[in-house]
């Protein structure tokens, strides 16, 4: 194979590469900005034992202990689980982390429970960040921000309090240990929290370009299931902005202080334009 040739298949393998990414960058933001998607959040209620009535919601909240209860008046009426609900509901208790989504006309009423706080976030479609929404800048993908690591595992699980984006709240994690790789000649480690899908991790983590060039506040690194021995695949190139790059209206968890990078990594999403970022 000539040089010429080295060069074009080279050059293959970084459009494949960055046609991969622009599939998956779009999907993230049709699910972000999708009609029930986090820029449809109309506002954020933290509900207490006094009965309080939302101009975004159907009915009369409150939380009694740690049961959510919705009361609602004549004419109004919410799907849950695809029954039709009127008068008093009960939400029960609902987990930490967790959410039940009531289906209200077009709109969807989130219920949740964060930092040990039940809350109410109505989702309309016409939400004004959300049908302003035009595209989240990122950095070009750049395969030499796909790199290879080693999954470290705690002895036992270790519980982790970190931050969150709302002052005075905290979020509790399980850690099952910390990644392990290189970048410009330096070895740096992250301490992961259980992912989304089984096996696998997620990062939260800052960096050099945190506040200048992407959300100063965090980022976030899905990481696949580490192999058998213990290999992982980290992919800066898809670090995502949380929600709370986008609205107030969220409750995202902050880094870890050991996952604050010494490094630049240029790569992933940047500041929204809707905190005032550039493409």
């Amino acid at each position: 194979m000539t040089v010429q040739d080295t060069d074009r298949t080279d050059l293959g393998d970084r459009a494949a590469f960055a046609e991969e990414w622009e599939r998956w960058h779009r999907a993230k933001e049709d699910t972000l900005a999708g009609p029930h998607g986090f820029l449809a959040i109309t506002s954020l209620r933290w509900l207490g034992p006094e009965p309080e009535r939302f101009d975004d919601a159907p009915g009369t909240w409150s939380a009694a202990g740690d049961r959510v209860v919705v009361d609602l008046a004549e004419g109004e009426e919410l799907t849950v689980d695809g029954t039709t609900v009127h008068g008093r509901h009960d939400f029960g208790v609902i987990g930490e982390r967790d959410s039940v989504y009531a289906g209200h006309g077009d709109a969807v009423i989130e219920v949740a429970n964060r930092g040990g706080h039940n809350i109410v976030r109505p989702r309309h479609p016409g939400s004004a960040l959300r049908t302003a929404f035009t595209g989240t800048p990122a950095y070009a993908p750049d395969p030499r921000w796909a790199r290879e690591g080693r999954f470290v595992p705690f002895d036992t699980p270790r519980a982790v309090t970190v931050g969150a984006s709302v002052e005075g709240l905290e979020h509790v994690y399980d850690s099952p240990g910390q990644v392990e790789f290189e970048l410009d000649g330096a070895t740096h480690r992250l301490t992961v929290f259980n992912g989304a899908r089984p096996g696998s991790l997620m990062a939260l983590f800052t960096d050099a370009t945190s506040g200048v060039t992407t959300y100063a506040a965090n980022r976030s690194l899905q990481i696949d299931a580490p192999g058998p021995d213990g290999r992982v695949h980290l992919d800066f190139n898809r670090a995502t902005n949380l929600p709370c790059a986008y609205t107030d209206l969220a409750t995202c968890p902050l880094p870890p202080a050991e996952n604050r990078l010494p490094t630049a990594v240029e790569a992933g999403e940047k500041i929204p334009f809707e905190r005032g970022g550039r493409g």
